[in-house]
């Protein structure tokens, strides 16, 4: 075993953890890790595509529009994360699953049966919803000011959106994205449920086998120092963004 090895089991050792069973699945928690990054990493960017129509489409005069984007995002946002993964696991999933040798034809099948991409469905469908809401209250924060000074420049409606308004808006947004992403890292471990092998499925892969509960502590320590690192990064990212926004000191 290389150095770092040795070390996190000794310091594994020190704390009291049990060395053999770290040894036996701690590549499993690494790859556990890993799992539940992609589900956060797909889910916040297809959820960001999802959002920004949704968010315009909250924000136009077309009552019709309106009203299909209000509709997503109430159902998205009142309803629970679990409920809404076992409607796509089970109900998407049945349904493509009575289409099976269609799919099978055309080679596609592999994925559809595979739980993974589903947890990415219902977690794309559940963030886009938050963050198109996290986005509309941002350009809504934007003083009208703003836009009518972009007029005054002689800049039409969708220069003023990309250039004045949108910038503003993803800097109000910064904090609430963040604390987003961090509720889907901590939402992620429902993904188990469907038989994805996440931090969480993991954990409960190796209690069935060990016994051994301290294997829920690990994932919790995971869970915790991924969520740190996160909000330590974000904070530095809104630092560097926002500086410009702070008084000069002198």
């Amino acid at each position: 075993m290389d150095s770092l090895g040795e070390w996190i089991l000794t310091l594994a050792g020190a704390i009291g953890f049990n060395q053999d069973l770290l040894a036996r699945y701690g590549m499993r928690f690494l790859s556990g890790l890993g799992v539940t990054l992609q589900i956060v990493a797909y889910s916040m960017v297809i959820g960001a595509l999802i959002a920004f129509p949704t968010a315009l489409a909250r924000l136009s005069s077309n009552k019709i529009l309106r009203g299909v984007a209000f509709g997503y995002v109430y159902f998205f946002r009142g309803t629970p994360l679990l409920a809404q993964l076992f409607l796509v696991y089970a109900g998407l999933g049945t349904m493509l699953a009575s289409h099976r040798a269609f799919f099978d034809d055309i080679g596609i099948w592999w994925i559809l049966r595979e739980g993974f991409y589903y947890v990415i469905v219902a977690f794309a469908l559940n963030t886009g919803a938050y963050q198109a809401e996290i986005l509309r209250g941002g350009i809504q924060a934007v003083p009208r000011g703003q836009t009518e000074a972009g007029e005054a420049l002689g800049l039409n409606p969708s220069q003023i959106f990309r250039k004045i308004v949108l910038p503003q808006a993803l800097i109000v947004g910064l904090r609430p994205l963040g604390n987003e992403l961090i509720l889907m890292i901590k939402a992620s471990a429902v993904a188990s449920i469907v038989t994805v092998f996440d931090v969480m499925g993991v954990t409960r892969l190796v209690f069935s086998r060990s016994y051994d509960f301290q294997v829920y502590l690990w994932a919790a320590i995971i869970y915790l120092v991924l969520v740190e690192g996160i909000r330590r990064l974000w904070d530095s990212m809104e630092w560097r963004m926002t500086r410009h926004l702070r008084p000069a000191t002198g």
